[in-house]
């Protein structure tokens, strides 16, 4: 099962648990302050997920390493393909 599966099934768990108190069958009587907790709860999971997400970007970028050896492999590139075009008459 690929990432996105596993979230989206993760997603539909949650959402089906958090539907069926919300709508409170006529069997289950929530008391008013969980019923007050539980109706902005996606709201407050989303705000946690965009946070989550920005402080995983945010580290990720934080720790990135350096590829050296591209980078010269990279300007060796370039260098040959600077003096292929010099030889074909083009000026920088």
């Amino acid at each position: 099962m690929t990432k996105l599966g596993q979230w989206l099934c993760g997603l539909a768990l949650l959402g089906s648990a958090w539907a069926v108190l919300a709508l409170a069958p006529p069997g289950l009587q929530l008391p008013a302050p969980y019923r007050q907790a539980l109706l902005p709860l996606p709201v407050y999971l989303l705000v946690a997920f965009g946070c989550y997400s920005l402080a995983t970007v945010g580290y990720r970028l934080a720790t990135f390493n350096d590829c050296e050896e591209a980078a010269a492999e990279l300007q060796e590139h370039i260098s040959t393909a600077r003096a292929d075009l010099r030889r074909r008459g083009l000026r920088f």
